[in-house]
């Protein structure tokens, strides 16, 4: 989610048309303390693929321990595992984003195009003391988080941003090298809007990227899994992701996420595989998780900038994001 990049190997399918794999040992709306995910160990010729068909005789079980679990019960801010900012200074991913508008250390992404500041119940923006300003609301274990129009009176101390929104970094308390990650959500629709759940590097290099759900504000059930990383012969920067169409995305919760492993990353959605690459040079460091609904793009297709169309207030509804160590014994099926 982070600056301008190009795609490779963009398809868009059905999720009716990922593979049945059997079922799942558990409920999706649940994070066990042990669970395992079906994967394919068909070997493949294409380094980055979509999985619409899988031979049966090729699957087996990858059994996973929870690491992290977050059900949102109370505020996000309450028990100090989450941080409302990236993280700004020498550790931000790369010097060519600071700058901009004073708010680009920590508040926004202005390379991507984007016209939202984060905020959260301290920030201050150019004035003497905090504003009050929350974007995260709680109710009945969901996390909404709110992007709203920037109030008038406000638009000059928070740097004339068009809107005001929320972001939640587990940078400094919570990284993981391997694994499965995953989110619980609940899709916002608009011209403009761009909710996402990525990782990056804990060590603040940038790339790699894992971008295990992004959403297209205009293209209601449309949504991409993308992994990028830098080739380092060159210098430039490569991504490859597949578009999905998951057709009640906005209305109903799902399960995203994405399973790492030593040699490959596989996306899942609903804990099916549906895509998978191998695991690009750069992948060295353990990673944290971003949450964060982002206004406007200049480059991100389905979201666009905003304009008069663009909803007056939109929110990422949020049931659980979690994490999983993947256990060392393997059992087929």
């Amino acid at each position: 989610m982070i600056g301008r990049w190009t795609r490779s190997a963009l398809v868009a399918i059905s999720l009716s048309a990922v593979p049945a794999l059997g079922a799942v040992p558990d409920d999706l709306d649940d994070a066990p303390g042990t669970m395992s995910l079906q994967v394919t160990t068909d070997p493949s010729t294409i380094e980055c693929r979509k999985l619409e068909t899988v031979n049966p005789a090729s699957l087996i079980f990858r059994p996973l321990r929870r690491t992290f679990n977050e059900d949102f019960d109370e505020h996000p801010l309450s028990g100090g595992r989450w941080v409302p900012h990236y993280a700004g200074g020498a550790a931000w991913p790369e010097a060519r984003y600071w700058g901009g508008d004073g708010s680009d250390f920590k508040r926004k992404t202005s390379a991507n195009g984007e016209q939202q500041i984060y905020v959260d119940p301290r920030y201050s923006g150019r004035a003497a003391a905090p504003l009050g300003l929350d974007p995260f609301k709680v109710k009945d274990g969901v996390l909404s988080i709110v992007a709203s129009r920037t109030p008038p009176e406000l638009k000059s101390v928070l740097f004339n941003n068009e809107y005001i929104s929320g972001i939640l970094t587990t940078q400094g308390t919570f990284a993981q090298k391997h694994g499965y990650f995953e989110i619980r959500a609940k899709l916002p629709v608009g011209h403009a809007v761009w909710p996402a759940f990525w990782m990056l590097a804990d060590d603040g290099g940038w790339p790699p990227e894992v971008d295990v759900l992004e959403g297209r504000g205009e293209r209601p059930g449309d949504l991409v899994m993308t992994t990028h990383w830098r080739i380092p012969s060159t210098q430039k920067i490569q991504s490859c992701g597949f578009d999905f169409a998951v057709g009640d995305a906005s209305s109903s919760f799902h399960n995203y996420g994405v399973l790492w492993e030593e040699d490959r990353l596989v996306y899942f959605i609903d804990r099916k595989p549906v895509s998978d690459i191998k695991v690009p040079i750069g992948f060295d460091d353990p990673m944290y998780m971003i949450v964060n609904l982002a206004i406007g793009s200049k480059f991100f297709l389905g979201v666009g900038p905003v304009d008069a169309e663009s909803p007056p207030a939109v929110a990422f509804e949020i049931d659980r994001v979690s994490a999983y160590q993947i256990e060392m014994e393997q059992a087929r099926r």
